[in-house]
């Protein structure tokens, strides 16, 4: 059985740059941490990312390498005085010349506006270096100044092989599991719960280690049934978030009401911030209503905003119109599926193409005698607003990324491209 008090994923926290797994594109050799460290220069920077992926350990990495005092705050349960303690003990610490500590700010994106607006004086006068690890898109929840006055570096979730490599880390590293001796004969259930999640997955492993004695097989069957017979502990400090807002996405997508409402009655209940359940709406109007209803994205925005406004318990109800709303509505992905093959083209068509001249601006004799502009039809000097031209570069002519969704509302669409296009999309 197992004799540690202490987590797994505690035991296993890596040290330095070099002991860190994952976000090669932050770490590697090239990477921006090792910059960091090597010049001492470190600005104010916010982490970006899903949970388990190393926010909290490479803030502490930057700062115990650099030895450089390091105050953590959570957001949850510090206020504008917890952070105003923080800056004048800052202050008092301060000398000539010398590099301010870092302030830690855990799930920055709850701080509201009064709470953010404290730290900016002490980042832009360099009494701290801030921190922020979010697992929301920053640009929605950070305020415009303190967000211009910080980096903004984007955290993955850990593929498999790098998830390998942390097993193997665990069961060889860790003096605990090496002594009972672990058998891996099948790693899918393990990495498919852990979710590209570091700390999901030694959760998984300190839950198998309590639930055995001696040595053990890890394989799908034993994953699964050690999981389900131990939910309560696997859900600790909200692991199934992530698998309930999956389940009110699909099925909001899946045009279930019920379901839908069943699942935000879930996140309400479990304490679910409700800014984070209005953006999901906003992100599931474009997604996945789309050009089917576009007065679903009004909708969506207009509880966003309500949200905001008067907070909960209120918020519930324009959170269950909107999630009543899109549920019913007919769906369309057109959009998203048009602009992702756009990108798609984009990113392997590495001609870059001259734009036709006909379309540049022409802003300048000199381009103008050089033909920009020449030839262009205004579309509002022809009847109906429409003349047939050519807008794609050469080569391209004819491509075809929108294709209008089976719906009422882009047959609409379909029939007046087809007005128009004569069959060219």
């Amino acid at each position: 059985m197992q004799t540690s008090h202490i987590p797994l994923a505690e035991r296993l926290r890596p040290r330095t740059l070099d002991e860190y797994i994952g976000q090669g594109h932050l770490v590697g050799k090239e990477g921006v941490f090792r910059r960091f460290i090597e010049s001492g220069n470190v600005p104010s920077f916010i982490l970006w990312g899903p949970p388990g992926v190393g926010k909290t350990t490479l803030a502490s990495i930057i700062a115990n390498t650099l030895d450089r005092p390091f105050y953590t705050l959570s957001a949850i349960s510090s206020g504008v005085k917890d952070v105003r303690e923080v800056i004048d003990r800052a202050k008092k610490q301060r000398f000539f010349n010398t590099a301010p500590p870092f302030l830690f700010i855990d799930e920055i994106h709850r701080f509201n506006k009064s709470q953010q607006d404290s730290l900016l004086g002490a980042v832009e006068q360099g009494i701290i270096t801030l921190i922020g690890a979010t697992t929301e898109n920053p640009s929605f929840e950070v305020i415009s100044p303190l967000l211009s006055r910080c980096q903004v570096y984007v955290l993955k979730a850990m593929d498999e092989k790098e998830l390998g490599i942390l097993l193997e880390r665990a069961l060889k590293g860790d003096t605990e599991l090496k002594s009972r001796k672990i058998k891996v004969s099948q790693t899918n259930a393990l990495f498919r719960f852990s979710g590209g999640d570091a700390r999901k997955l030694l959760n998984i492993l300190d839950i198998m280690a309590g639930a055995f004695d001696g040595k053990f097989t890890i394989d799908d069957a034993t994953v699964t049934e050690s999981l389900q017979q131990n939910i309560a502990l696997y859900d600790k400090n909200g692991e199934m978030h992530y698998d309930v807002i999956s389940a009110f996405i699909k099925s909001v997508r899946g045009s279930d009401p019920n379901a839908a409402l069943y699942y935000l009655a879930r996140m309400l209940e479990g304490g679910e911030d409700p800014k984070f359940i209005a953006r999901r709406l906003v992100i599931l109007a474009a997604e996945d209503i789309g050009l089917a209803n576009p007065n679903a994205m009004l909708l969506a925005n207009a509880c966003f905003d309500t949200v905001h406004k008067i907070g909960m318990p209120e918020g519930r109800i324009p959170l269950a119109e909107a999630t009543i709303y899109l549920a019913t509505s007919p769906k369309s992905n057109s959009a998203y599926m048009a602009i992702d093959a756009a990108l798609a083209m984009v990113r392997k068509d590495t001609n870059n193409r001259p734009v036709p001249l006909h379309i540049r601006n022409a802003p300048t004799k000199l381009m103008k005698e050089l033909d920009y502009h020449k030839g262009y039809k205004y579309a509002h000097g022809y009847e109906g607003n429409f003349t047939e031209q050519e807008f794609f570069p050469e080569g391209l002519e004819g491509t075809k990324f929108y294709r209008p969704g089976e719906n009422p509302q882009e047959k609409s669409i379909s029939e007046r491209m087809e007005k128009w296009w004569k069959g060219k999309y």
